[in-house]
């Protein structure tokens, strides 16, 4: 039985048949902001299989990079979060895109409190941590000697340096888990990321909905306005201590960020499954429709707007990139792009 909200591939690209590709470049509004579309990854193997996203033939991951930047503007870089970026593939990055194309990047999983394999830290890491971590399969920035902390901070910069000195950095994605509360502490950490980054925006993104609660939501608002942090607004399945509400929160004039992350109640916390197992879920035009005016909105207090889709199984991302995108085109009518 094929389900709304899970087509397939097929039943995905059907949907876009004759959508006209206004993704593929910003969608200007009114007062001079503008929304850029796109997906939270450009590499998942669902995505990259044969016939689903990309055209017979390109299979390199130059050909494919440079085919997703001539469909959309903007890309959600994933793979920081897992591995410390290396200069030489930023490098790469900016060689295969245009001078306008945007990368938001996830940060490293260290700096968000977030644990990491210990294989997967570089060398001159991994060398230098004591003995009694050597030993664990995975660590958490609290047990690193403050030295290495900082190195790893210092790699994570080093390494997208070719991307900010091109002006192609669009924002760090702070994503804290669902056992990071709002607390002085917590927000000490934040206040900390962002000082660590200094020079480059950062965005924060929460995976606990008491911080949007009827006691601290004043609080968390203006904790991040003060300090112009964007609040990364979502769409995800609600009623789980990792929920936050899809309230419309813009906390920085230069930037504002939705992440589309489904509506799959059943494989939201669900362990042991990819990504795009988790997230395999695709919108319906009517639920996208939904945040049309929110968008709007949003638009007329922050200059640029990155609406990124997460729900990166096989095509559904790209399809309601374009959706959106076409949606918000007959909205705003002509003068849309730009």
């Amino acid at each position: 039985m094929v389900m709304e909200h899970d087509p397939g591939p097929d039943g995905a690209a059907s949907r876009v048949e004759t959508i006209e590709t206004v993704a593929a470049e910003p969608l200007a509004v009114g007062g001079g902001s503008r929304v850029l579309v796109g997906t939270a990854s450009w590499t998942d193997p669902t995505m990259t299989a044969s016939g689903v996203f990309y055209p017979v033939g390109a299979d390199s991951a130059e050909e494919r990079l440079q085919y997703y930047a001539s469909t959309f503007p903007v890309v959600e870089v994933d793979a920081t979060y897992y591995a410390l970026p290396a200069e030489r593939t930023a490098q790469l990055w900016v060689d295969r895109t245009p001078p306008d194309f945007t990368f938001d990047i996830k940060a490293h999983a260290l700096m968000t409190g977030q644990g990491t394999e210990t294989k997967r830290l570089p060398k001159s890491i991994r060398d230098e941590l004591p003995d009694e971590l050597k030993a664990k399969t995975r660590i958490y920035a609290k047990d690193l000697p403050a030295e290495l902390n900082d190195a790893v901070w210092a790699m994570f910069r080093d390494g997208l340096a070719p991307l900010a000195d091109r002006g192609q950095l669009g924002s760090i994605l702070l994503q804290y888990p669902k056992w990071v509360f709002p607390s002085s502490e917590n927000r000490a950490q934040i206040e900390d990321a962002v000082e660590r980054l200094d020079g480059w925006t950062c965005a924060v993104e929460f995976r606990n909905g008491s911080w949007l609660n009827e006691k601290n939501a004043e609080r968390t608002t203006r904790f991040l306005a003060e300090r112009n942090i964007p609040f990364v607004m979502v769409d995800e399945p609600q009623g789980f201590k990792s929920s936050v509400p899809p309230e419309i929160l813009v906390t920085s004039s230069e930037l504002a960020l939705v992440r589309f992350h489904g509506r799959n109640a059943e494989t939201w916390e669900m362990k042991g499954i990819t990504p795009a197992e988790r997230f395999r879920y695709l919108y319906s035009r009517d639920e996208l429709s939904e945040w049309v005016p929110r968008i709007r909105e949003v638009a007329k207090e922050a200059k640029e707007v990155h609406l990124m889709f997460n729900n990166c199984y096989a095509n559904y991302g790209t399809t309601n990139a374009r959706e959106i995108a076409d949606l918000l085109a007959d909205e705003l009518g002509d003068g849309a792009s730009g």
